[in-house]
């Protein structure tokens, strides 16, 4: 279904509806149920198709576990203690690469190790060093193509990476410019993007032994996103808004810098993911996202096997996580807005589904709150897509309401389970997240509209969200919060600043306060793209005025409502010193705030304790200001 922009008055009449034909309220869910580590998650298939591979919690850390397919046994392959395994894969049919960071900050480290747990080795063992993932060299059994910022901490040079022996070999040195490397399907690198700040360029060179040649500039305001070669290595496919607002995919021939056919456009949103068989050598189809995930088909196998897929889960979104190298097992996610997912088998020779597990049994369905698609207008006219989420059993009138701007800001919301949403819900809160303008995936001018606007426009789209629950009856004007993380943090910063009398509290999660230091301290691999950063937020010289404007920081005088504040000392994107500022300021006013630090964790936290620690404290703060 595609999402339009649907009268109030309707969207009211659904919404009530909904809400007046439950039957009672649903039951108080603990809140460890909702935050604990999955019972299992993130299952993997063996290129041969005959093992699978998963994380499990244990001592409250998630690592990674390897089972034969159709055997119960299953057998423990890393043992992290301290942090979770932060992702793995299978590079061959014996042996997994897992990454690892230290106290969340994110500079990842690449290790590997045997199914059996045997031959465990640390791949990239350098300090204050990020990897890379170019290429996993799916073909070669012991290589893969790694990015590694150890000779500049702000750019990546790419590596040939033994994953049993450790050794390294430079296969391009960065020149300074480069932000991102792709490989042909040989696994040889033939394409290399740059960027001066401002303008992006994408080169190609006709193979490894000749030079780069610039064959594509845009200004960073339009994309052109080299996705994937066709397998006759010549055809390059490109997500590419250049001339359009929407981004779309098209079929490019490099050496000639033309293109050569529209593969998929869609009319309201940017289409980036493009679908492929690697087995069959042919595009397959596209996903694109509007109010909840689509799929749009380019050949009829693939087509087919989806109807069976949905046919089988009617009701819920399933997609294909994984395939054996033969494309014949298949692992399938199927999860909605209810459900934190499930992991299935498919083995296409016999048709049979199997159940590998529910990510968390202990949570029903029929206990879980619908989050349904909505939009509004903000002051100015623009359309606001978004997603209400209501408490179960109870009129959806005069309700204690959680406003829940999203991160990036260029990132966006979007429909499926949302451990936090369903929590607040479950408490008796109706929730409302909103892709405000800047939001990814709506286009360029929707894009471009949140260009130096932190704190104004963009504040605005969420301060009208608000009016529109409080006008439609929806909400309780007076017990409204807003909570958010990273620039969610920050916009939850800016409303109880800027809007004092629209927010009774706020629960700031690793927000940015003040946007100098914010600019001032970001990682040193962003810096390539620090010019486009002054572009989208503000340059700290030419607009200090307006920045000084929109940070909150200089402002904590007009703060009214309690705030409750949690950070990562660790924090790479967002500096502790931002949530610092904001405690200091409004202490020097006398105002005590609650305020959370863990030092070991880093943009968000990421083990269980941490995290239970989080939301309790959450739930008490809320509780203390919103119930009757």
């Amino acid at each position: 279904m595609k999402i339009k922009s649907i009268c109030s008055a309707i969207v009211m009449t659904t919404l009530l509806g909904t809400a007046n034909v439950q039957a009672q309220s649903a039951p108080l869910i603990p809140l460890s149920d909702f935050f604990k580590n999955p019972e299992k998650s993130a299952f993997r298939i063996s290129p041969d198709g005959k093992k699978l591979a998963f994380m499990q919690p244990r001592k409250n850390r998630m690592n990674v576990f390897v089972q034969e397919i159709g055997k119960p046994d299953q057998l423990q392959v890393t043992f992290a203690e301290e942090r979770d395994i932060a992702g793995y894969f299978w590079k061959n049919d014996n042996r997994l690469v897992f990454l690892q960071d230290k106290g969340g900050n994110e500079n990842f480290h690449l290790f590997a190790v045997d199914a059996d747990a045997k031959n465990l080795k640390e791949l990239t063992p350098f300090d204050n060093v990020r990897v890379d993932i170019i290429d996993d060299l799916a073909d070669n059994e012991s290589e893969m193509i790694v990015g590694l910022n150890k000779r500049n901490p702000e750019i990546y040079d790419a590596y040939k990476l033994n994953i049993v022996s450790g050794e390294l070999t430079m296969i391009a040195e960065n020149p300074g410019n480069i932000s991102g490397w792709l490989t042909d399907n040989k696994g040889s690198i033939r394409v290399a993007t740059t960027t001066d700040g401002i303008n992006q360029s994408v080169m190609y060179r006709e193979s490894e032994k000749d030079a780069f040649k610039v064959i594509k500039t845009t200004n960073f305001k339009e994309s052109f996103s080299p996705l994937f070669f066709d397998f006759d290595d010549k055809t390059l496919f490109v997500s590419s808004s250049v001339g359009r607002d929407k981004g779309a995919i098209i079929a490019y021939d490099p050496a000639a810098d033309k293109e050569l056919r529209m593969v998929y456009e869609h009319p309201e949103v940017d289409v980036s993911s493009l679908l492929r068989s690697k087995k069959r050598k042919v595009i397959t189809g596209v996903a694109y996202e509007t109010d909840k995930s689509h799929y749009h088909f380019l050949d009829k196998k693939r087509e087919d096997l989806q109807k069976k897929f949905d046919a089988r889960f009617p009701g819920y979104e399933v997609s294909l996580g994984g395939q054996s190298r033969n494309e014949d097992k298949m692992l399938l996610y199927v999860g909605s807005d209810r459900s934190y997912g499930s992991y299935w088998f498919f083995d296409e020779a016999t048709g049979t589904f199997t159940k590998l597990a529910e990510m968390a049994p202990w949570l029903k369905e029929d206990q879980l709150c619908e989050m349904k698609p909505i939009t509004y207008k903000s002051r100015d006219g623009m359309v606001i897509n978004g997603y209400l989420t209501l408490p179960k059993g109870v009129p959806a009138k005069n309700l204690p309401v959680i406003i829940n701007p999203h991160g990036g800001p260029w990132a966006r919301d979007s429909w499926g389970f949302n451990p936090e949403v369903q929590f607040l819900a479950n408490r008796g809160y109706a929730v409302l997240q909103m892709n405000f303008r800047g939001s990814v995936g709506y286009g360029r001018k929707f894009w471009e509209a949140s260009f130096k606007q932190w704190g104004k426009t963009m504040q605005n789209d969420i301060t009208d969200g608000v009016e529109w629950l409080i006008k439609e009856g929806i909400a309780d004007k007076k017990r409204v919060a807003i909570y958010g993380a990273s620039y969610g943090g920050y916009a939850t910063l800016a409303g109880i600043t800027f809007t004092p009398d629209l927010y009774a509290c706020a629960v700031d999660y690793v927000g940015v306060s003040n946007l100098f230091t914010f600019m001032s301290t970001i990682p040193p691999y962003w810096k390539p793209y620090l010019d486009m950063m002054y572009e989208m937020v503000g340059d700290p010289e030419k607009d200090k005025e307006l920045m000084t404007s929109a940070s909150p920081v200089f402002h904590v005088d007009k703060i009214k409502c309690p705030l409750f504040i949690a950070q990562g000392a660790n924090d790479p994107r967002v500096a502790k010193a931002e949530s610092d500022q904001i405690v200091e300021a409004l202490k020097k006013r006398g105002i005590d705030v609650p305020y959370m630090v863990k030092d070991n964790e880093g943009h968000g936290f990421s083990n269980e304790e941490n995290r239970m620690d989080f939301y309790n404290q959450m739930e008490a703060f809320f509780a203390k200001y919103l119930k009757k």
